[in-house]
């Protein structure tokens, strides 16, 4: 996979990214054999961009990770992880933190905001402690929602200081939210930014922010290309989940709709969801999570290869379809 470099800096991704959220035991638990193999699934076939972050498995993920990659020749991949929730003692644990945070491990930890430059220095030495390693390519402020003026006041300002002296490569911000995207991209001095679910082949509601980002030198990172599993099967069923909650029925009619065109030309839902954000010169590449060297190798090869002409025609034409009917499938 040819690396595509992210905005004015010399940071190279490969077009399909290893999320590495499922890693860390997201919503259920893997074994350290079965994640080292999906990361060895994915170097084999080409995957160079590795993602993880503090907040996946409270840590988990990134020694995971680290551990997986450790053989491997630090020239030849690029690592991004995450700041701006610190890990700290839990002082009243429960036994797990799937209810809380999502992943099926221990709450031996508690997250705390934290988007100061003191707490964006703790995050990153904890991060490379985590994962053996003296550097990280990519750093993205995490999720800022409700944070987003103390992460352009103080969090990016820190990490470009971090970047200008050679420490970090490129400089991020990670969300599932256009708005606040638009505003670090007019207000900040970001290299990318990872948009998560928000530009798929079902939801294309950042066409702004693209917009905005080629206007500005910034790459984009399209996350979540699958809608968090609607999108991952040929055929979504009723109880397929959409941006991590039940999908609604107009939602998953178009779904159905987009499945159905798939089929009439040959490839399924999932090709065609992880090819659409790619279809966007500004995007960099697409970073979907993976739990097994079947997912990565489906992927790859999905990745790989492009859809026709005709093909995204019918898509886009499926995609911008008015809503009626009940959920199903019409074959014509």
């Amino acid at each position: 996979m040819t690396a595509r470099r992210l905005g004015r800096t010399s940071v190279g991704i490969s077009p399909l990214g290893f999320g590495a959220a499922p890693i860390g035991n997201l919503y259920a638990p893997l074994n350290d054999d079965q994640a080292r193999a999906a990361v060895e699934a994915a170097w084999d076939v080409g995957v160079r961009y590795y993602d993880t972050a503090p907040h996946y498995g409270l840590g988990l993920s990134e020694r995971r990770l680290g551990a997986a990659l450790a053989h491997r020749p630090r020239a030849e991949f690029t690592v991004s992880t995450k700041v701006g929730r610190l890990l700290e003692p839990h002082p009243a644990p429960t036994g797990s933190d799937l209810v809380a945070g999502g992943f099926a491990v221990p709450d031996t930890l508690i997250r705390r905001p934290d988007y100061s430059r003191d707490g964006v220095l703790r995050s990153l030495e904890g991060s490379l402690t985590r994962l053996g390693l003296d550097r990280v390519d990519i750093v993205y402020v995490h999720d800022p929602d409700d944070h987003l003026d103390a992460a352009i006041d103080q969090a990016l300002p820190a990490l470009v200081a971090l970047r200008d002296q050679g420490v970090i490569g490129a400089v991020g911000v990670g969300m599932n939210a256009v708005a606040p995207l638009l505003r670090v991209v007019a207000e900040a001095d970001v290299d990318t930014v990872m948009m998560a679910g928000r530009w798929t082949l079902l939801d294309r509601t950042a066409r702004p922010l693209l917009d905005a980002c080629a206007g500005r030198g910034v790459s984009v990172v399209a996350a979540a290309p699958f809608n968090s599993g609607l999108l991952s099967r040929p055929c979504p069923p009723d109880n397929a989940t959409f941006d991590y909650g039940p999908v609604p029925d107009a939602v998953l009619r178009r779904a159905r709709r987009l499945a159905d065109v798939c089929a009439r030309h040959s490839t399924v839902l999932p090709h065609a969801a992880v090819r659409f954000p790619l279809r966007d010169p500004v995007v960099a590449g697409v970073v979907a999570g993976f739990r097994s060297s079947d997912e990565v190798t489906s992927a790859a090869a999905w990745a790989a290869t492009d859809l026709t002409g005709a093909a995204w025609a019918d898509l886009d034409a499926a995609a911008e379809a008015p809503e009626d009917g009940p959920p199903g499938h019409d074959r014509g």
